[in-house]
């Protein structure tokens, strides 16, 4: 295991508060994000894209899902590049407060029925501002934790962003599996706006709760540096993913694959499997959804642990962990699957959320912040995350979907899955431990701007 550094002792206090604010904000955007996922799995075909077939339809809206993940790095850069150079707290005030409105006005958008072609166009529109929050809100969420959160528990802290996401899906997808009760024609009627337009009162909590939070420590002591060192200047002139991709490439890749297994894995049960029980497998829609309520509700509890699992062991044994579990899991997963038992499914599920993902959600955050300096830890997190999110995350429903599809049968999925969790593992590989910056700031050496090693990366 990598040497963790110590960090400066701070108010446990405050840092629960940074915690809890972290945490209910990531809740409130991922309910958001979430929502737009089960939504294009049960109902967004009929409602936008009446003119197709069952599976051309889903596909359809799949795509307008997927576009959300290509604007996230662009959005996650932008706001991260402010993060890094302002603070960490305006970007996220501003991303909940850009994905709450998109997701209010998705309630209320009118369908393909009203406006025509129209009504896909806005739903886009929509999904796309939904992506640029989205894009920062993890990396700032993690970012902040893991300035404030002491170094023998970072895992643990900053495990709570990723369960968070969890509930999220809880919410979501809970709230989907009570309105799948309803007759069909009442909920394409209007009862799927209902989540949409629910999330604004959440929405205005998590404001809240976010706008009583403090600038990292971590972030206000490297200000105090750039402004008081001899290079001054020159710092203030350098562009944060500039920075990260001369002085970290290898750490950016590292990065960059690691999320694949994690990504890949994530969508395929709580989006994808939705709508190949539903539509390919013929299995209710409550059983779907009561499915990934089950699962990520495990997940609540499992990634923390895990969390701080990787406190004690280390964050790549865990995270390389999750990836041959799901790998090995995956094909057991669908034989599960297809049975079409209620009981079987949850039991997929919940497994293949609570062990192999949960493994790799808990450990990913902190090994991503303990990668980068704190001059741009911010941007370099978002852009090896959003990135793999980009190719991977967004697209695994649709190219899910696509193979089931051409191989009338999930085994293609199977194989594109396991090949998901080997890049993981190849990332992993590349993550040699050379001496920290820790290390070398303990021994006097500076970094290459000229300033001491930060002491909270490794």
């Amino acid at each position: 295991m990598a040497h963790i550094p110590a960090s400066p002792q701070l108010d446990p206090k405050a840092v629960r508060r940074v915690v809890v604010a972290s945490s209910i904000g990531t809740v409130i955007e991922w309910y958001d994000f979430a929502l737009y996922g089960v939504a294009s799995a049960l109902v967004f075909g009929p409602l936008f894209f009446p003119g197709e077939s069952s599976v051309a339809g889903t596909l359809a809206s799949f795509a307008v899902f997927a576009v959300a993940f290509f604007v996230r790095p662009i959005g996650g850069l932008v706001a991260a590049h402010i993060g890094d150079r302002v603070g960490r707290k305006p970007v996220l005030i501003f991303t909940i407060t850009l994905m709450g409105a998109a997701t209010v006005a998705v309630g209320l958008l009118p369908t393909y029925e009203t406006v025509g072609v129209w009504a896909p166009i806005l739903l886009l529109i929509t999904r796309i501002l939904q992506g640029i929050g989205a894009g920062a809100e993890f990396a700032g969420a993690v970012t902040t934790v893991a300035e404030y959160a002491p170094a023998h528990r970072r895992g643990f802290y900053t495990s709570f962003a990723q369960a968070s996401v969890g509930a999220a899906f809880v919410l979501s997808t809970g709230f989907f599996s009570i309105l799948a009760t309803i007759p069909e024609h009442i909920l394409l009627g209007w009862v799927w706006r209902v989540p949409f337009l629910a999330s604004v009162v959440i929405f205005g909590v998590a404001l809240f709760i976010r706008s009583r939070i403090e600038e990292t420590p971590d972030f206000v002591q490297a200000k105090k540096a750039i402004a008081e060192g001899q290079k001054e200047k020159t710092a203030a002139r350098k562009i944060p993913v500039v920075q990260a991709l001369r002085e970290r490439p290898r750490h950016l890749m590292v990065g960059l694959l690691c999320g694949s297994g994690l990504n890949v894995a994530g969508y395929l049960v709580n989006t994808f499997s939705l709508s190949y029980l539903k539509n390919t497998l013929g299995v209710s829609a409550t059983v779907a959804t009561v499915g990934v309520v089950i699962a990520m509700a495990g997940s609540i509890v499992a990634v923390p642990l895990f969390g701080r699992l990787s406190d004690r062991v280390g964050r790549m044994p865990v995270l390389a962990g999750g990836a041959i579990f799901t790998a090995l899991y995956i094909p057991p997963y669908f034989l599960l699957l297809d049975t079409k038992q209620p009981v079987l499914i949850v039991v997929a599920m919940t497994v293949a959320y609570g062990v192999g993902q949960s493994a790799m959600l808990g450990s990913q955050s902190a090994f991503l912040s303990e990668l980068f300096e704190t001059r741009y830890r911010f941007t370099a997190i978002a852009f090896s995350r959003e990135l793999n999110v980009m190719v991977l995350g967004g697209t695994t429903p649709f190219i899910a979907t696509a193979l089931v599809a051409v191989a009338d049968g999930p085994w293609l999925v199977v194989g594109f899955v396991i090949v998901c969790q080997a890049l993981t593992l190849l990332g992993l590989a590349l993550a040699r431990s050379p001496r920290t910056r820790a290390e070398r700031a303990d021994s006097g050496e500076h970094d290459s701007e000229g300033y001491p090693a930060a002491a909270s990366t490794v």
